[in-house]
């Protein structure tokens, strides 16, 4: 937090807990619903109804997969037991998620002056490196098989399947009750999805067995389970890198974020802007703005961060909010001609001037 100027009111850090507003900005500043990622959710599900529904999902994964890698190794199928493999990997997402949720809701304190939010991307990217070594052995297995195909039990390996898909529907109904504006649950409910899919392969793999011998059939269905494996494991590794690289969250665009805030009436000018995402659904956003002479920093601030959370969502925002150097732009069009010495970034003018 920026602390003010002694008797100013131009620096201020604001969660949706800052000053009172006036009745006629209040009108403007309730922040429309959080969407999340658009999965139909009205409101958050508490984090301990979270829990209960990931650890039923992890117990019949976990019991269902024990049995897989059984049947599999009988079997003499590579797909059941790439099957497995990708149920490990659901199983383990599921377990980095609970031990993430626990984590992050641990206080700020010591030099975390975020607490332990980020614990949950962490994860996110474990299990997408996980998912993409795990697709890289088995595409080897597969095309290895493929080339000298062994004797595969049809029967097994479609009884195991059908159950398989079963097991899936009911954890995939689980986590879809589960907040899914969280990148960790969300992860783990794509692995069962995309499980799902694999397990209906590997049982049109065993159909095709047990009814031609066609034991290449096997492989084939192995390399689909491994495409979605790769598919799967580079989608979580592409979002938790944009947001540990700090990358604007997907959908907002600083250029039109920093162009409309400079639009507002008595902006001079805005620069500095940085747009982030701590964690899942947690964006932040700090800016400079420069207030022409005539305007009230306190009340720009507050109008700036009612428009971020109305219409961006945005709640975190620290904004440094100082009138404008006399004497008007400087060289190059900038407000403050020192600080274009260094800048951080596009400096946004006001359309009036």
């Amino acid at each position: 937090m920026v602390l003010p100027h002694p008797g100013d009111d131009r620096h201020d850090h604001h969660d949706g807990h800052g000053d009172v507003p006036t009745p006629a900005e209040a009108q403007h500043q309730a922040p429309a619903p959080r969407h999340g990622h658009g999965h139909g959710h009205g409101h958050a599900v508490a984090a301990d109804a979270d829990r209960r529904y990931l650890t039923a999902a992890l117990v019949l994964l976990v019991v269902f997969m024990a049995g897989e890698v059984v049947v599999g190794f009988l079997a003499r199928s590579l797909a059941l037991i790439s099957d497995a493999g990708h149920m490990l990997t659901d199983s383990a997402s599921i377990v980095f998620a609970l031990v993430a949720m626990r984590l992050a809701t641990r206080p700020p304190r010591g030099g975390f002056t975020y607490g332990l939010k980020r614990a949950e991307i962490l994860s996110a990217q474990l299990n997408g490196a996980t998912l993409l070594l795990l697709a890289g052995f088995f595409l080897y297995e597969a095309i290895r098989r493929l080339i000298a195909p062994p004797e595969v039990e049809g029967g097994l390996v479609l009884a195991t399947a059908l159950a398989g898909i079963a097991v899936n529907l009911a954890a995939t109904w689980l986590l879809s009750r589960a907040d899914r504006s969280s990148l960790n649950v969300e992860g783990a409910f794509q692995h069962i999805v995309n499980d799902l899919y694999a397990f209906i392969a590997t049982a049109l793999s065993g159909l095709v067995v047990l009814l031609t011998g066609f034991a290449r059939a096997d492989a084939i269905a192995t390399l689909i389970v491994a495409a979605l494996m790769l598919k799967a494991g580079y989608g979580l590794i592409r979002d938790t890198g944009r947001i540990f690289l700090q990358a604007a969250p997907s959908g907002l665009i600083p250029a039109e974020i920093g162009a409309r805030l400079a639009g507002q009436p008595d902006v001079a000018e805005v620069h500095d802007l940085h747009i982030w995402e701590l964690t899942s659904g947690y964006s932040s956003l700090s800016a400079h703005v420069f207030v022409r002479p005539e305007g009230d920093c306190a009340a720009v601030r507050r109008r700036l961060q009612s428009l971020l959370a109305r219409s961006y969502e945005i709640t975190h925002t620290t904004l440094q909010v100082d009138p404008a150097p006399d004497g008007g732009a400087g060289e190059g069009g900038c407000v403050d001609a020192g600080h274009c010495a260094d800048p951080h970034g596009p400096h946004y003018r006001s359309p009036r001037g």
